[in-house]
């Protein structure tokens, strides 16, 4: 059993689906993280980040409870484990390990950059919004480059996929439009007709959110409260 701990995150969807697609046993639980419930003791014990998504793998590769964190790696941890979505070695593993770090070092934290100024900041502040709108674009056009003679970024539908997909999907976010890049728009479309894919979105989609964000939420999630050494 594989204890995963999520919100309604980018992030998290990316392990829903790959915990879908190699239907390995799961159970989900909801960290509110602008209820504050990442500071918490018990899940700093398993998060030293106070980040989702996490999984507590009760049966580890040396049988003991083994606690992920960082979805790049759980990822990885959890190819291995169902020996599905990542080559074992050589070229082809290299290609997929490419395009997942692409995903964590450039689109994640871009992505999420320009989500955080075009939607959540108190104040606007242009340069940031353009800053972060023009890279994002960018990276658009390194996938649409990447996508135009090819269905999946590394070859076989793989763990970079599901890394990129939930990212790359919401256009509207980025004020990108997706039909100025075709072969993404085909390949998030092509993705999430995966039925895997369809009930791992679906369950992120739904459920006890804290609602719209508030003063407590706002503080929790932008705030001087992730600041505070743990």
């Amino acid at each position: 059993m594989i204890d995963f701990y999520a919100w309604y995150t980018s992030n998290a969807r990316k392990i829903a689906i790959m915990l879908e697609e190699t239907a390995l046993d799961y159970k989900t639980h909801i960290v509110d993280i602008g209820r504050g419930q990442q500071f918490e003791p018990g899940f700093l014990s398993i998060s030293p980040n106070n980040k989702i998504p996490v999984i507590v793998d009760r049966m580890g590769q040396d049988g003991a409870s083994h606690a992920v964190f960082e979805s790049g790696a759980i990822l990885i941890y959890l190819a291995e484990k169902s020996g599905r979505f990542l080559p074992e070695g050589g070229t082809a593993r290299s290609e997929v390990m490419q395009w997942l770090m692409f995903q964590m070092a450039s689109v994640g934290p871009m992505f999420g950059q320009c989500n955080h100024f075009r939607r959540y900041a108190r104040e606007t502040i242009p340069y940031a919004v353009d800053r972060y709108t023009k890279e994002c674009r960018r990276l658009y056009w390194v996938m649409e480059k990447r996508l135009r003679d090819r269905d999946y970024v590394a070859g076989e539908y793989s763990i970079a996929d599901m890394a990129l997909m939930p990212w790359m999907r919401s256009f509207a976010w980025r004020d990108q439009d997706p039909d100025a890049v075709p072969h993404v728009k085909a390949w998030v479309a092509r993705i999430e007709a995966r039925p895997a894919v369809q009930r791992a979105m679906d369950m992120l989609a739904h459920g006890p959110r804290s609602g719209p964000i508030d003063a407590e939420h706002w503080e929790n999630m932008y705030g001087e409260t992730q600041y505070e050494p743990r």
